[in-house]
């Protein structure tokens, strides 16, 4: 397990908890989707990689198995956030989901216009989390997705603080 800082800027040390080869998109989508199990309201999932690296595949995979149906997940890179509400009759406690891409957010600041205040109300997955500036919560479980050839590997970070670690056991 290897501590890093979460950027250049912060001084919060992150603590390595899990490194998976994803061989597959199928891989990538059935990660997201172990962990919508896990999930639960005020997590924030940042989700890390270059263009292409499968971020977005691994939020379908997360919001279809959170939702309980295989829908259309579109891509939030031009609305900037999604909105997710799951059946209230078959979940009557789960939280709304968020799915924010900060891409294209030219400053930290206009994430207050998206609904971040929520996000201790919700659970928040977000594409290119360094957009967010400060705003970003020091306890968010980060994933990196890199590519590596034909495959990836995600690798799942956590602030040493965080509960994270035991939550990512049956994982």
């Amino acid at each position: 397990m290897t501590a890093r800082p979460t950027s250049s800027n912060d001084k919060l040390m992150m603590d390595l908890l899990l490194s998976l080869d994803l061989a597959t998109d199928r891989d990538t989508r059935d990660l997201g989707a172990r962990l919508a199990h896990m999930l639960q309201a005020g997590d924030c999932v940042a989700l890390r990689g270059n263009l292409g690296a499968g971020k977005t595949t691994l939020a379908r995979g997360l919001i279809c198995a959170f939702l309980g149906v295989d829908t259309e997940v579109p891509s939030p890179t031009f609305t900037l956030v999604q909105r997710y509400q799951p059946d209230l009759d078959n979940q009557p406690s789960a939280p709304e989901l968020l799915h924010f891409d900060l891409y294209r957010l030219e400053d930290p600041e206009d994430i207050w216009e998206l609904g971040w205040e929520e996000l201790d109300e919700v659970i928040s997955l977000v594409e290119w989390p360094d957009k967010a500036g400060p705003h970003l919560s020091p306890g968010c479980l980060d994933i990196e997705i890199i590519i590596m050839g034909d495959q990836r590997r995600a690798n799942l970070s956590a602030s040493l603080a965080s509960n994270w670690k035991s939550r990512l056991n049956d994982l």
